[in-house]
């Protein structure tokens, strides 16, 4: 949905605080929203009340809203997207609910829970939300939808097969509805230190950081510090310190974006600070590291490798995604495997760390050297099969994406 700017003013949250105040906000061409109160709201969700992460949710599409037990009187025109309070939305349901129309909402057992409607029918979506509808509650001209029918399971951002959460707050216990909500927020094809060591530490961490009202943002700037410190360990030839710098850098990383998904407190300069902090340290970091190494003859040839490789692997990602608009290791399985152990960050830290544990940090980091130049040739290989595909009049698309079935385990599974 292309974002709108209400015609009225929003109730925008604070961070860390509900939306409380229930003003309706002034008729216009719509879209607007409604936030239907409940007495039994149930369990907050990493620290968040259904009431607060709607009000989010609606403040991040700009588009205005009030809260209420019912709903406000119609307005000459225009449309409003109505939302029980006491449910757990995916925020791609908000986003495409709000852009549809006129549909309303079902769950997966067919209970009405939200519903967009034109303000004539206020009255009516109104009844057909209720805990109990009458009998004739849903007997309205709209679209039923459930979750399925309104976004699709794959998510880009995320690379992978994900079907919009939504999910009861009253009756649900609050640990299992955050442990579904984090799963959601994980993406699906990374590096193996990232799928399966980070996210058994990363959900206590995420549950601490939102009890306590720590913003992604914070977590994010305590990331670029620990970046620094690593640096300049490493440029002393303190191995060890820098690593254990290094390691606590990436989980920090692994927390800030998975924190910011699951309180839908992201910003623009969080995406900037985050996003550029991952594309721009490892060349440094592997530079670093290699001039701190006793000098032998080929140290110098393996920095140069390990610092150009850096870049010139993230040239063939970025050809690839702008040929084929899709990222290259979304292409096959293949891709989604080797991504795992691609010379990426979190790879070769481990080969470094191994280099260090084995007394040996000079051939950890010609490992890494190594490894650069395979993971560049593997991915150039990569391209240019996909310029032969369509070459040959094929189209170079996702299977993931397409809904090929993924290996049971796989990373496109997730």
């Amino acid at each position: 949905m292309t974002r709108v700017a209400a015609p009225g003013p929003s109730i925008v949250p604070k961070a860390g605080e509900p939306a409380t105040k229930t003003e309706p906000t002034r008729p216009g061409a719509a879209p607007r929203a409604w936030i239907l109160k409940s007495d039994a709201p149930g369990p907050e969700v990493f620290g968040l009340s259904g009431e607060a992460r709607l009000a989010r949710s609606l403040a991040r599409l700009e588009i205005a809203f009030g809260i209420g037990q019912d709903v406000p009187a119609p307005a000459e025109s225009g449309t409003t997207a109505i939302f029980r309070a006491d449910w757990l939305y995916d925020d791609r349901l908000v986003t495409a609910l709000c852009g549809a129309q006129p549909t309303l909402l079902l769950s997966r057992d067919g209970r009405a829970v939200a519903a967009h409607v034109p303000d004539a029918a206020l009255a009516a979506a109104r009844r057909a939300l209720l805990p109990s509808p009458p009998h004739d509650a849903l007997d309205g001209a709209w679209r039923r939808a459930g979750p399925e029918q309104l976004v699709p399971a794959y998510s880009h951002e995320l690379r992978k097969r994900s079907p919009a959460l939504l999910e009861p707050l009253a009756g649900s216990s609050p640990r299992e509805l955050e442990q579904q909500l984090f799963d959601a927020s994980y993406k699906g094809i990374t590096d193996l230190v990232t799928r399966y060591l980070w996210p058994p530490l990363a959900l206590p961490a995420v549950r601490a950081c939102a009890r306590v009202g720590i913003s992604p943002n914070v977590v994010t700037v305590t990331s670029w510090l620990l970046v620094l410190l690593a640096g300049w360990y490493f440029a002393t030839g303190r191995f060890g310190p820098g690593l254990v710098a290094a390691w606590l850098m990436t989980f920090l990383d692994t927390v800030d974006g998975k924190l910011a998904r699951v309180t839908l407190s992201s910003s623009r300069i969080g995406h900037v600070l985050d996003h550029g902090l991952d594309i721009l340290h490892p060349p440094f970091w592997w530079a670093a590291f290699g001039l701190a190494l006793p000098s032998a003859p080929w140290t110098s040839a393996a920095t140069a490798v390990a610092v150009v490789g850096y870049w010139l692997h993230r040239l063939v990602e970025g050809l690839f995604l702008a040929f084929f608009k899709i990222e290259i290791h979304a292409w096959r399985q293949l891709d989604a495997r080797f991504r795992l152990i691609t010379t990426r960050r979190n790879p070769n830290l481990i080969l470094l760390s191994v280099g260090l544990v084995a007394g040996r940090p000079d051939l950890g980091f010609a490992a890494l050297a190594v490894w650069t130049v395979v993971s560049i040739a593997f991915h150039t290989v990569r391209l240019a099969q996909a310029a032969l595909e369509v070459k040959h009049g094929h189209t170079v698309h996702s299977e993931y994406q397409e809904g090929a079935p993924a290996p049971a385990g796989s990373e496109l599974s997730r």
